[in-house]
């Protein structure tokens, strides 16, 4: 196996299992999700533009201060949610669209900028009503970050998105603070202390979610 294929194998792995999370989160909202035919190319276009707000730059009009890098990252990983979501396909094993990311992935856009990076992902969307992955990986090399630094977060956010349902989020219990600080604090505290090539990352930060909420 060689270096190239070695990494395909690796992104086609991780890919999948943020596949899995996804359809057993979708399945949360709607068990039949599948079957609606939701319009997911139309959330990722209009997450481009908060994705474009949070970058700034673009305002010619007003100051702009410096891109929130992290609040970018998120976005990102909202979109990647949508995206994930439009590539999954009833009776289809999920290992297909898994491998059709990563090879994108290994492929990535040439960038033209960051904002009109963002600009082509939308434009796939509206236009072709597709997610355009090979985008995905240009915009995250842009602010310093890598499929490892999305992994760990789209797990991460999947993950404490169980944990809130789990715990009375929509009945109304859940507790969002604890010993002072949101629970999205306590979870980037804790993805920075794991390992992401960890089989049971998903176990590991819903474990350790349980010890802080729990000592709350």
């Amino acid at each position: 196996m060689t270096a190239t294929d070695g990494e395909l194998d690796r992104l086609t792995r991780k890919t999948a299992t943020m596949l899995a999370l996804q359809d057993e989160m979708n399945r949360r909202v709607d068990a039949d999700w599948l079957d609606r035919g939701r319009e997911w190319y139309r959330a990722i276009w209009i997450e481009c533009a908060e994705l474009m707000d949070h970058y700034g730059g673009w305002k010619w009009w007003k100051h702009s201060g410096p891109a929130d890098v992290e609040q970018v990252l998120l976005e990102i990983v909202d979109i990647w949610h949508f995206g994930l979501s439009l590539r999954i396909r009833k009776g289809e094993s999920l290992d297909v669209p898994a491998g059709a990311i990563a090879r994108a992935w290994l492929a990535p856009w040439p960038s033209r900028g960051f904002l009109r990076d963002v600009e082509e992902l939308a434009r796939a969307a509206l236009h072709e009503q597709a997610f355009a992955v090979s985008v995905v990986p240009t915009l995250l090399a842009g602010i310093g970050r890598d499929f490892d630094d999305l992994y760990r977060a789209y797990v991460g956010k999947n993950v404490l998105n169980v944990f809130r349902q789990d715990h009375g989020y929509r009945e109304g219990h859940y507790r969002k603070l604890w010993q002072g600080r949101e629970d999205n604090a306590h979870l980037a505290e804790i993805l920075g202390s794991l390992d992401v090539d960890s089989a049971h990352l998903r176990d590991d930060v819903y474990a350790a979610l349980q010890a802080r909420y729990g000592a709350a």
